[in-house]
């Protein structure tokens, strides 16, 4: 692909620039833009769209899962995450804060604008292609930096990965089963850009493969969509199809479903209802921005009002059935790898939590080989060995470095 745009982002917008009025500000100014677009020809606008979109499909040939543009920290540069680090668009354009003003504000909707004045953000998804053809999908947050805007998208990958990928354990794989285990919370955990969607979508296919059921995705925004197979796979976008991840949840348990998949449970009222779904007997899968699994049961019950944590406690401890916390971390190949500590629920974890005993979960799961468990060093220490991270690497991913250090010390 030609490394160029395939139209001159400068000249397209540079008569709407020159009617933008100097004295216009903040978010009027906002506003100005979108009423110049709205006035524009289709034909200069898909130019328009064209021009970014050119950079979008250049990620592939870059290897790249983020881009990132606008605003003064990209100082009129296009930047690509390659591999886990930023780095600009060689011989990209230099464009100025006014023109990626204009270029950004031309992919919105008039109420997707509406929503990004109103709360000074928007997430939302983007998809290039037919949608009738697998399109490739980006999930996309626009944002204000000094009262201009600026954009990341990650590129979805469209390839699920088989689940065998994941390295987990047999006994883990029939708790993450529905055709072995038909209730229970699952929990996939890690900061921003570890994989978690990817690792829940690996488990949502091998369960669409293998089991005759109806899976309802409740996602902000959603990523892969899944084919149906051997199930029925809805997807339900906050913001567009549902007003919530709370509300996609409760109107999932009317809609005859076997798995319900809510993609972040980022506030009280979203982990109450997963609880609660969860109770009634239900398969739940959902994420967190958690670095261990000690910390995803602490994050949950701390999430709640004093007076609630005994309560939720003893009901996290009856549906929790698995916690898979996960990093993707550099390897000696100059990509990334997945590392994971992984928690499954037996009577003495169980125990654990409902007695306010997190802290013992570590030895729990640094013993617990038997039934799949293992601990984030432990499994740095694994990738190791097999030469696939440095000592280095191992050490800066490592939730407890002192025990990684005991830990490869005592394999030498």
């Amino acid at each position: 692909m030609n490394p160029q745009p395939p139209h001159d982002i400068t000249e397209l917008t540079g008569p709407m620039v020159r009617e933008l009025p100097k004295s216009v500000s903040g978010l009027e100014r906002h506003e100005v833009i979108g009423d110049i677009l709205e006035a524009q020809s289709e034909e200069r606008r898909s130019r328009l769209r064209e021009s970014l979109e050119h950079y979008l499909w250049m990620m592939n040939e870059n290897e790249a899962s983020d881009i990132d543009m606008g605003g003064n920290g990209c100082d009129g540069k296009i930047w690509y995450r390659v591999h886990g680090n930023k780095r600009p668009v060689k011989n990209g354009p230099g464009l100025k804060l006014a023109e990626t003003d204009f270029l950004l504000h031309n992919v919105l909707m008039p109420k997707q604008r509406e929503h990004l004045l109103k709360q000074r953000n928007l997430d939302f998804s983007y998809s290039l292609g037919d949608e009738e053809e697998h399109p490739q999908r980006f999930r996309a947050d626009m944002y204000f930096e000094l009262e201009h805007l600026a954009l990341n998208m990650r590129k979805i990958d469209n390839e699920i990965r088989p689940f065998s990928g994941l390295g987990l354990h047999k006994e883990v794989a029939k708790a993450l089963s529905l055709k072995y285990l038909k209730y229970g919370l699952t929990l996939v955990t890690g900061i921003t850009g570890s994989g978690k969607s990817t690792t829940l979508d690996t488990i949502i296919d091998a369960n669409n493969r293998t089991v005759e059921s109806h899976v309802v995705v409740i996602a902000s925004p959603v990523e892969l969509v899944h084919q149906p197979k051997k199930s029925i796979v809805r997807h339900r976008e906050v913001g567009r199809d549902v007003n919530s991840f709370k509300e996609g949840a409760v109107q999932a348990m009317r809609q005859d479903p076997d798995i319900i998949v809510i993609g972040e449970l980022r506030d009280p009222d979203t982990i109450m209802t997963a609880l609660e779904v969860t109770d009634s007997g239900h398969k739940v899968f959902g994420t967190l921005h958690t670095a261990s699994a000690m910390e995803s049961i602490d994050r949950i019950i701390g999430e709640v009002p004093p007076i609630e944590q005994e309560r939720v406690r003893n009901r996290l401890a009856d549906v929790l059935t698995c916690v898979i916390s996960q990093k993707l971390v550099p390897s000696v190949d100059g990509k990334r790898i997945l590392a994971k500590e992984v928690l499954v629920t037996s009577p003495s974890v169980r125990a654990a939590v409902r007695n306010d005993n997190v802290s013992e979960i570590y030895q729990m799961l640094y013993e617990g080989s038997a039934s799949g468990m293992h601990t984030m060093e432990q499994d740095l220490v694994r990738l190791y060995k097999q030469g696939r991270i440095s000592r280095d690497v191992a050490t800066a991913n490592a939730n407890n470095k002192k025990r990684l250090k005991e830990l490869i010390d005592h394999s030498i």
